[in-house]
């Protein structure tokens, strides 16, 4: 069915969650999973003359985001080595997340995106914005929603 499958994060808990599902998911399908964390791009100061010693180099700053995406993809990594599948994982910088998963899907040749989402809709929707809800938009190949029950 499923061969390589995109699993999303952005480390927080439905992320986390569905992430988990998804390596399951992957299990079953005994396909290769590939984690992304998509960072946003870094940006000087806007409106000052000198940089405050204080602000973060763009080195500091794609050196931190790397030990960040690393930490949040752990648990995906984790879960899919003692499930026995193939892993791999991209850390990515964007301000449109979506897109950015989109892109790295098409490009790693996966076959389905596993995402999770809060199952807001209408207004909460609109406000908000959905990362899941862009991706649907974007994408041409399957996006399995993951939603997070309510206990």
């Amino acid at each position: 069915m499923f061969k390589k499958i995109l699993i999303p994060t952005d480390g927080s808990a439905l992320a986390t969650t569905a992430a988990q599902a998804g390596v399951e998911f992957a299990r079953q399908c005994d396909a290769e999973v590939v984690g992304v964390f998509i960072a946003p791009d870094y940006h000087y100061p806007i409106g000052v003359e000198i940089i405050p010693p204080s602000y973060p180099s763009e080195e500091e700053y794609k050196v931190s985001i790397a030990r960040t995406g690393e930490a949040y993809l752990a648990g995906v990594r984790e879960a899919a080595t003692a499930a026995g599948l193939k892993y791999s994982s991209v850390i990515a910088y964007s301000e449109q997340t979506a897109l950015k998963i989109v892109e790295i899907a098409q490009q790693q040749q996966c076959d389905l995106i596993f995402i999770g989402s809060h199952g807001r809709s209408g207004l909460g929707q609109l406000l908000l914005g959905s990362v899941t809800t862009k991706v649907l938009a974007l994408c041409d190949i399957p996006v399995f929603v993951f939603r997070l029950k309510k206990a």
